[in-house]
């Protein structure tokens, strides 16, 4: 196994991740503020998990988001 690639492309899918996810969240959460289903001053429950196809491997990742 090539280390350096390695690290590379799974750097590069987690930024992808990321920035996918944090895209995904602030468009849920303009869309519930326009409905009301949010007021704007709630804190989130949020979990993310990763699942690696072949591996059997799963982690998840659990946080709160504040809104205010």
């Amino acid at each position: 196994m090539n280390e350096d690639v390695f690290n590379l492309d799974l750097r590069r899918f987690l930024k992808t991740f990321g920035v996918t996810a944090q895209r995904e969240v602030e468009r849920a959460v303009d869309a519930a503020l326009g409905s009301g289903l949010l007021k704007g001053t709630e804190t989130l429950k949020a979990r993310a998990v990763l699942e690696i196809e072949g591996l059997g491997t799963a982690a998840s990742v659990e946080g709160e988001i504040a809104l205010e």
